[in-house]
């Protein structure tokens, strides 16, 4: 199949959930190490709350897309909330119409959460935040779309650039929030953004390549 509906989505937004309430512990470690550590904890209440409140209902890949990313805008703390709202909100938005989803809907999804969050937040590729994982994913399925690829292959070539551009964040120095105050000392250490956007661009594709068997 070279596209799957976007009424079938549920199951794509679970194990986003599923995904992040496996990892809560982990993020809160790599967060810890030059931030607050509160990474995971946050991350875990966000996607639990929507998770408690949908999973008995019946949605789409968009709806659940636009209430996880209101969820996470208005209810957990710290930056990560505003930042990860603002995402999933501009890619459901962009889907809202969309009954079929094949590879030139999905990219233009992906690239419209950077360009929406890149409208508010300044940080680019290098800054050493989800930026590093996000771009490389998008510039992967744009080019796939452009190339009209096969949808499925390119997800696993979505994977492995969101991978790579969160293992740049290592050599990185970081920009903004609480570990930009360390300059060079946080330098070493992933970024947690990073890897909570890496981890979630993987649930993303892996459930949407079982959308296409």
């Amino acid at each position: 199949m070279k596209t799957f509906k976007n009424a079938d989505g549920k199951s794509i937004l679970l194990n986003m959930v599923k995904t992040i309430q496996e990892n809560k512990a982990y993020l809160g470690e790599v967060d810890g190490l030059i931030g607050d550590g509160d990474h995971g904890m946050n991350m875990n209440k966000g996607f639990t709350l929507f998770a408690d409140r949908f999973a008995e209902e019946e949605f789409g890949f968009s709806e659940g897309m636009e209430e996880l990313g209101m969820i996470l805008f208005n209810e957990i703390g710290g930056s990560m909330g505003p930042i990860y709202g603002t995402i999933f909100m501009s890619m459901a938005e962009t889907l809202e119409d969309t009954e079929e989803i094949g590879i030139s809907e999905f990219a233009g999804m992906l690239e419209a959460g950077l360009k929406n969050l890149q409208d508010i937040v300044e940080a680019q590729v290098g800054d050493k935040t989800l930026v590093d994982t996000l771009s490389p994913a998008v510039d992967t399925m744009k080019k796939a779309a452009e190339e009209n690829r096969d949808f499925s292959e390119a997800l696993s070539e979505m994977i492995r650039a969101a991978e790579n551009g969160r293992d740049s964040t290592k050599d990185l120095v970081a920009k903004f929030g609480r570990s930009s105050r360390l300059g060079e000392r946080s330098r070493g250490v992933l970024d947690a953004g990073s890897v909570s956007c890496c981890l979630l661009l993987t649930a993303m594709a892996e459930s949407v390549q079982d959308l296409l068997k």
